[in-house]
């Protein structure tokens, strides 16, 4: 423990220390990331912080690195294959990285060419025998394990785009790799309490508003770094095949998260995967009215749930492991579909599926978001009945009954999702929930247990079965589809909420006209409004909320509340029929230089015989 402590510090007090002077080195000899239209930033700022975070790293991994134990696998006395010490190797990558990030930096290379590169370094490891374990052939394994280290790498390198984001989901990731191998794996766990150390320094002059950015030569080379020490779980842990994949995934959650969404996105409308945008998860937050801080700092949050996870699953067994897995990979599927609805540029989506085989129906599913629901609702019903028996059933029981489960998990998918059809819960629009709905999807959440029942009482005889297993998971299962179609409600009203602009107005009258009002105002963003609170002449209202927006006080309270808030408008929700009062509003306006507006709904006759 000691040695982590004082390595990490190390690795902390180099970056520190040789970050400024990496600066100055950089502006004196310009090399400056000037703005670009494909870049978020705005102003030019020094480059290549990526050389003080390499040899943060490679000093003290240098030092504890025994090049000596570099060879090609070979069988012990055993008969187990015996891999390098995996220090030297995580240097020798690095490096190489690094240099061909440097260079990248300098002369820009060839996407093809910098692929290339990452290639060969990853064949070198997969030649050393770092696999990750996950397939039975070794061929495959090995391709797999050649693609995840460059994936990684990349998945890196894109996550570049904002202060501060990609040091700052290195170091969590990082610190969380040092706390899973801490007292179980020293070899691990010293290299990522120095990637974390050199992370965490670097970001001190790296998070907005940045200084430095760390260049190619620094993400190319920390990708790599993260790569190798996720690989090394499923090297030294090879006996839980669930942790083995989930804790290296839920490790670079972010990462992979984002780049899959950027690549996906882009492809399906036309652009190369390789092309430059501010089209990533970060730039989507700051559209939906996030700051650049607050963007970061949240993607450092899903970084430390999914880390936290990683965490927990490393320490679980396999029957306990997907009470974990599955809710944070649901979560953050739900932020995913949500942002990548958000248009980023002006052309259609989708474009590359156009005049194309069936073109409309994929063009119809996507636009609909039926297909992603479709996933969703399969992913929530399979968690729910395995939910069902975790709660029912305690850990003596639960591993004979985990076969139970097992064995009538597809009868019970086909015949939720069945139901679901059918009873017309994907009928429903994207993104709105009304009380019509909460009933359909009751209703057909009931339909579907008791179809479940049926079907498995026609096919098993209901022997070994609980009643209490299916009440709760009809229970269980009604809440999360609610609840799934309720956060893209609620998320979406807050976005809205927290995006508005334009001139600030009191909106006068608290009752059904002003709901009305406010929701034209949050859906219809033309209007250049921003609504402050209500003003409400019912003594009873004062002080409440309405939609979120609190009733300031009564019309008799304008005196002060203009006074308090910088309002430019008042907006009356109601038709005002009390000639005087109307007289009186104008004129109240007029001295205190208010604009009056007055909202109303029309519904107008259309002459069909006119021309």
């Amino acid at each position: 423990m000691t040695n982590i402590f004082i390595l990490s510090l190390t690795a902390f007090a180099v970056c520190l220390i040789l970050t400024p002077l990496v600066r100055r080195l950089a502006v004196a000899r310009g090399w400056i990331a000037r703005p670009a239209a494909d870049r978020w930033h705005k102003k030019p700022t020094a480059l290549s912080g990526g050389i003080a975070i390499y040899l943060g790293i490679a000093i003290p991994l240098f030092v504890i690195s025994d090049f000596h134990a570099v060879s090609l696998p070979h069988s012990g006395a055993s008969g187990a294959v015996l891999i390098p010490s995996f220090a030297p190797v995580l240097w020798i990558g690095i490096t190489v990285m690094f240099l061909l990030g440097l260079v990248d930096d300098r002369i820009r290379l060839k996407p093809q060419t910098k692929l290339l590169g990452q290639i060969l370094v990853a064949s070198m490891v997969a030649f050393l025998g770092f696999r990750l374990h996950w397939l039975v052939s070794m061929t495959l394994d090995t391709l797999l394990t050649i693609f995840w280290i460059v994936g990684i790498t990349n998945a890196f390198n894109l996550l570049d785009n904002m202060d501060g984001l990609c040091a700052g989901i290195s170091a969590v990731s990082a610190i969380f790799l040092a706390l899973i191998y801490t007292g179980i794996c020293p070899e691990l766990a010293l290299p990522s309490a120095i990637l974390a150390g050199a992370c965490a320094a670097f970001l001190v002059y790296n998070f907005n508003p940045a200084s430095i950015f760390m260049g190619d030569c620094g993400s190319l080379m920390i990708g790599f770094a993260v790569s190798m020490l996720c690989l090394g779980f499923s090297e030294k842990f090879p006996g839980n095949m669930m942790a083995s994949i989930a804790v290296p995934v839920m490790i670079v959650m972010v990462p992979i998260s984002d780049t899959t969404m950027v690549t996906l996105i882009r492809l399906l409308s036309g652009r190369k995967a390789s092309t430059g945008g501010k089209d990533h998860t970060s730039h989507r937050l700051v559209l939906l009215g996030f700051s650049e801080k607050n963007a970061v700092l949240f993607l450092y949050g899903i970084g430390l749930i999914s880390g936290t996870a990683a965490l927990l699953v490393s320490r679980s067994d396999t029957i306990s492991s997907p009470s974990v897995i599955i809710p944070v990979t649901l979560a953050i599927l739900l932020m995913g579909v949500y942002l990548s609805q958000l248009r980023i540029y002006p052309e259609k989506e989708f474009s590359a599926l156009r005049d194309q085989v069936f073109s409309h129906i994929l063009i119809d599913l996507t636009y609909k978001k039926q297909l992603v629901l479709v996933i969703l609702d399969f992913c929530l019903v399979a968690f729910s009945y395995y939910l069902s028996y975790r709660l029912r059933f305690n850990s003596t029981d639960f591993g004979y009954y985990f076969k139970i489960f097992l064995k009538s998990l597809p009868a019970v998918i086909i015949c939720k999702l069945l139901v679901f059809y059918i009873v017309g819960v994907y009928r429903g629009v994207w993104g709105y929930l009304n009380s019509n709905d909460v009933v359909v999807y009751i209703k057909a959440s009931v339909i579907a247990s008791f179809l479940s029942v049926t079907a498995v009482t026609f096919i098993y005889g209901f022997k070994d079965f609980s009643k209490a297993i299916f009440v709760i998971d009809c229970l269980i299962t009604t809440s999360m589809v609610l609840g799934s179609r309720g956060f893209f409600r609620l998320f979406g009203d807050a976005v809205k909420r927290k995006t508005l602009s334009g001139e600030q107005v009191f909106i006068y009258g608290a009752g059904r006209g002003g709901e009305i009002l406010l929701r034209e105002i949050l859906y219809n963003k033309k209007h250049h409004v921003k609504p402050i609170g209500f003003i409400d002449d019912d003594p009873l209202k004062i002080g409440k909320k309405l939609q979120g927006y609190p009733i300031l006080g009564a019309f008799e309270n304008m005196e002060d509340l203009i006074q308090k808030y910088p309002v430019t408008t008042l907006l009356v929700s109601f038709i005002e029929n009390d000639i005087e009062h109307h007289k009186f509003l104008k004129d109240f306006c007029r001295m205190h230089d208010l604009y009056l507006k007055q909202f109303s709904v029309h519904i107008e006759p259309i002459d069909t015989e006119a021309p």
